[in-house]
């Protein structure tokens, strides 16, 4: 299935360390003719961290995509019914982010363009990164497991000795997810290995 054509939400939250690995799947999409939206968080406009600034991560999507980011609750909300999304990413998705959404709260740009992509039946892809995913989050991450309309990148554990709670998506498996998403499928397996123990 190609993508050309389609207009896809694109929502970064705050796990800085994998902007990396997202923002090439991001290029990847635009370079096949997809419309991107991108949609932030305010942490993520705001922060400054050893993996950049905020401003400067803005400004690379802001050129990548062609679009100015939707970074206010108010500019998320049309995306709903008036300004529809074929599919909404979201990539990465933080633990905190993550707990919001299991629990129906909507304090962000990001998730209110979700909860308006969810409203219309539409599909929701999710790339999670966040250290507690098997822990105090567990409960969040297999409420959303079950959530209609919502599609994971497969993901697994990233670093299991220093961090054994953690858990991150296959950010390269974004284009297949949205794929598989757009047929009603989630792609498996969706459980899949992250790390390689090189000793």
């Amino acid at each position: 299935m190609s993508l050309q054509g389609k207009r896809i939400g694109f929502g970064l939250t705050g796990s800085h360390c994998t902007y990396d690995d997202v923002f090439p799947e991001i290029e990847k999409l635009v370079n096949e003719g997809v419309e991107v939206i991108p949609i932030v968080t305010s942490t993520v406009k705001q922060t400054e961290t050893r993996f950049g600034r905020g401003e400067d991560w803005v400004e690379r999507i802001e050129k990548l995509t062609g679009h100015h980011v939707v970074d206010t609750i108010v500019k998320a909300e049309p995306l709903g019914p008036k300004l529809p999304l074929d599919c909404m990413v979201i990539a990465p998705l933080t633990g905190n982010s993550m707990s919001k959404l299991a629990n129906a709260l909507t304090d962000s740009p990001v998730l209110m363009a979700t909860k308006a992509t969810m409203r219309n039946h539409r599909p929701v892809v999710v790339a999670i990164s966040t250290n507690d995913a098997l822990g105090l989050n567990g409960v969040n991450l297999m409420r959303l497991m079950a959530a209609k309309d919502l599609y994971f990148v497969p993901y697994g554990q990233d670093d299991p000795y220093k961090k054994p709670n953690s858990m991150v998506a296959r950010m390269s498996m974004i284009r297949d997810t949205i794929i598989a998403a757009l047929k009603g499928e989630q792609l498996q397996p969706v459980i899949v290995e992250r790390f390689k123990d090189l000793t």
